[in-house]
């Protein structure tokens, strides 16, 4: 009788020592994370344990009779700011609602830096820690992309646009036709000193939205300032003082997201400057502050908890077998409220 193999077979300890010229128990040291080898050594064998799509044979076991039931999220940011941003609370909101129908956990992971979250990934791709992951925050030639694009890379969804998702599934929000609704909506109210306080240059969504906000700006014959932060309501602040000392001050910002927003309000009062007689305000995303401030916020609004829902439910799908696809979500629609208005000497 002749055996028919239901699938390739599993590597083994001793194929990476053979592939790396070392010992099967220097291999082993290297993978349980032991002493007994050099940090050269032990960097070698797990790359190449990654290559050759290694994982110990419990996890092999694990993933061949069942799942861990739970997705994965390793975010490179600063823990003390982002309890501050309000859409990742109300993301994380719309994720937890589709996954606890489904009986699934989120492990969420924290790290100062994308080398640590390319080695979180790895592991987790070892051990088949979860059934999926999210890539947030993604850059331009992001290698987290390549990485999950690999053979034996766990199923992943990017959050962000199509053209950083290579072949990876996405979700995305069209934040440069909101952009431009934006910069239109200020310059038909006669500003033509118009601000944009963006977030970090290297993150997709940041050079989509400031593409769009330089274009659009150009088209009316406006010179566009675009201001740098890291999205913190302290840099939000500097940023927003900065400009207002300018010897050609903007009468209008727009903000990245909220919580920048808001402190550039109170730099507003703080230096007598009247909201919106003297200047006008539009935030990003629409949280609850923006309904709470005095004036209210004007904003580029989307629902980011049922946001969070979508992705979750495109997540499920990408682990289930579903063909990659790119999947628009929303297009912020902007909300006009008392912290807009004409530009002074306009009417």
């Amino acid at each position: 009788m002749t055996s028919v193999s239901d699938g390739p077979s599993r590597v083994t300890i001793s194929d990476i020592a053979e592939r790396a010229g070392v010992s099967i128990g220097a291999v082993s040291f290297a993978l349980n994370g032991r002493k007994g080898v050099s940090d050269k050594t032990r960097e070698r064998v797990l790359r190449i344990a990654d290559e050759m799509g290694w994982a110990p044979a419990s996890a092999a076991r694990s993933l061949a009779e069942s799942r861990t039931e739970t997705f994965g999220m390793v975010l490179a940011r600063d823990p003390r700011n982002l309890g501050a941003e309000s859409f990742y609370m109300q993301f994380l909101a719309g994720l937890e609602t589709e996954l606890a129908q489904r009986g699934y956990g989120l492990l969420l992971q924290v790290v100062p830096s994308r080398e640590e979250e390319l080695a979180t990934l790895q592991k987790w791709r070892r051990t088949r820690r979860v059934d999926g992951v999210l890539l947030m925050d993604v850059t331009l030639d992001d290698p987290r992309v390549e990485l999950l694009a690999q053979p034996n890379a766990l199923p992943a969804l990017v959050v962000g646009d199509p053209s950083v998702a290579g072949t990876l599934s996405c979700v995305w929000t069209d934040d440069a036709s909101s952009m431009e609704e934006a910069v239109r909506y200020l310059a038909g109210l006669g500003h033509t000193a118009i601000a944009r306080v963006g977030g970090l240059a290297h993150f997709a969504h940041t050079r989509i939205r400031d593409d769009a906000f330089t274009k659009q700006m150009s088209r009316l014959g406006l010179s566009p300032t675009v201001l740098r932060t890291d999205y913190t309501a302290a840099e939000g602040a500097r940023a927003t003082r900065e400009a207002l000392a300018s010897s050609v001050a903007p009468t209008a910002f727009v903000y990245d997201n909220d919580i920048m927003a808001v402190a550039g309000l109170a730099v507003a009062m703080e230096l007598g400057r009247r909201v919106p007689d003297e200047m006008s305000l539009i935030a990003w995303d629409d949280s609850v502050l923006c309904e709470h401030t005095f004036p209210r916020l004007t904003a580029l609004s989307h629902d980011v908890v049922a946001f969070g829902s979508h992705v979750a439910r495109r997540l499920f799908g990408v682990v289930d077998g579903a063909e990659p696809g790119h999947f628009k979500d929303s297009t912020p629609v902007l909300i006009p409220r008392a912290s807009t208005a004409p530009a002074p000497g306009s009417a």
